[in-house]
C-alpha cells in the first residue's frame, strides 16, 4: 500500500520515472515520503507508517507523535466550503478565491501524501480524486493542489490552464515543485500549494510565461536554489469527463545552459504552440446514436437524380468519352454511414 519515494534525488533516469509518477515534492530531497495507495480511510498499517515516518523526520521525534494522538481535545477540522461566485465576479477574483480555499486545505507536512496520483491517468480520473479531495478536506500537497486547481476552474471557459514545474539544486541536492499555470485576457498567473507563500500563487498580472517563470525564479534565488530545469505542458480541457491524458512536460527547458533571452525565446515558442493547440481542437467524436442520423437520406424514387457538377474541365476540342452504366437499382439503396 506504501512505497518510498526518494525526492528528486539520484540518478536521472530515476527523477524522471518519480516525475512521471507524480510524487514530486518540493523541499523533499534527500528525505523518503510516502504515498497512501490504499485510499481512504486510511488503514492501519498506512496510519502506523505515517507516524513512525514523522517520528523519524520531525525535531521532537516519538514525542510530537505521542503527545498529538494521546490528546482528547483535539478540536475537530470543519469540511471547508467550495468557493462560489456572482455572475459579476472577475476572473481574477474567481482564481484568488480558488487558491484561498487550496491555501485553507493546508501544506501536507506529514511525508504521506494522502491522496495517490498517477500523471499517466485520463483527465476523468484524476476529476474524481479532486472530489475526493474536497469530501475528506485533507492537508495537501503541491501536485494535488495542481489537480484541485484544475477541478475547480472547469467552469472558467475564459481561462487555460497549464502545469508548470521546477527543478531547483540546493546543496547538492536536487527538488522538484509543480504549480498550475493559468493565462486569461493576455495575463499570466499561476495557482498552488507549498511551505514558501511565493513559490505558489501569483496573481494575473505576468504579460508573458517568461516574465512568470522569472518570478519563480526569483523567489526561488532568495532560498538559495539555483533553478536548473523547467517542464510546461499544454493546455488542460476543461471537460471533467475527458479520457485524454494531461500533457506534462510538451516542452522541457535546461534554464541553466540557457542565456535570459535564450530562455525568453523558448518560452515564446512554447506560448506559440499552446495557441495553435487551442486553434486546432477537434471537436468531440459524434456519439453511436447521432452517427446513425448522419448518412445520406432515402431518395424518393420519384425524384430526379442530380448532376453531376463536378465534371472535370478538359480543353476545347477534346471529349471525354463516358463508359455506359446501367441506371442505378433505387430499391438497393443503403444508408450510408
Amino acid at each position: 500500500m506504501l512505497r518510498t519515494t526518494v525526492g528528486c534525488v539520484g540518478v536521472e533516469e530515476r527523477d524522471e520515472e518519480q516525475e512521471d509518477e507524480g510524487e514530486e515534492d518540493l523541499r523533499d530531497g534527500g528525505v523518503p515520503f510516502f504515498v497512501n495507495r490504499g485510499g481512504l480511510p486510511v488503514d492501519e498499517e498506512t496510519w502506523e507508517q505515517m507516524w513512525r515516518h514523522v517520528a523519524r523526520i520531525h525535531p521532537n521525534g516519538e514525542a510530537i507523535g505521542t503527545r498529538i494522538r494521546g490528546a482528547s481535545d483535539l478540536p475537530k477540522i470543519p469540511t471547508l466550503s467550495v468557493p462560489t461566485y456572482q455572475p459579476t465576479t472577475s476572473i481574477p477574483q474567481r482564481l484568488e478565491a480558488i487558491q484561498k480555499y487550496i491555501r485553507d486545505l493546508q501544506y501536507n507536512h506529514t511525508g504521506t501524501q494522502f491522496f495517490e496520483i498517477k500523471k499517466s491517468r485520463p483527465l476523468t480520473a484524476l476529476m474524481d480524486i479532486a472530489k475526493e479531495m474536497i469530501r475528506e478536506s485533507l492537508p495537501i500537497k503541491c501536485l494535488e493542489a495542481v489537480i484541485l486547481g484544475i477541478y475547480l476552474s472547469n467552469s472558467m471557459p475564459g481561462v487555460e490552464r497549464f502545469p508548470l514545474s521546477f527543478k531547483t539544486q540546493f546543496s547538492g541536492n536536487h527538488f522538484c515543485h509543480i504549480v498550475l499555470g493559468v493565462h486569461s485576457g493576455g495575463r499570466f498567473g499561476a495557482l498552488g500549494i507549498s511551505r514558501r507563500e511565493d513559490l505558489m500563487f501569483k496573481p494575473l498580472e505576468f504579460r508573458t510565461l517568461a516574465d512568470l517563470v522569472q518570478e519563480f525564479e526569483g523567489a526561488y534565488r532568495g532560498y538559495w536554489h539555483t533553478l536548473r530545469k523547467v517542464k510546461i505542458g499544454q493546455y488542460v480541457s476543461h471537460d471533467p469527463h475527458s479520457v485524454e491524458q494531461i500533457d506534462w512536460k510538451h516542452s522541457i527547458i535546461d534554464v541553466d545552459k540557457l542565456t535570459k533571452e535564450e530562455l525568453r525565446r523558448e518560452l515564446e515558442r512554447h506560448t506559440r504552440d499552446m495557441r495553435l493547440k487551442i486553434g486546432k481542437a477537434a471537436p468531440p467524436s459524434p456519439t453511436k446514436d447521432r452517427k446513425s442520423n448522419m448518412g445520406s437520406p432515402l431518395r424518393n424514387p420519384g425524384s430526379p437524380m442530380r448532376r453531376n457538377s463536378r465534371i472535370e474541365r478538359r480543353p476545347s476540342g477534346e471529349k471525354k468519352v463516358l463508359d455506359p452504366k446501367p441506371p442505378p437499382d433505387m430499391n438497393g439503396y443503403q444508408i450510408r454511414v
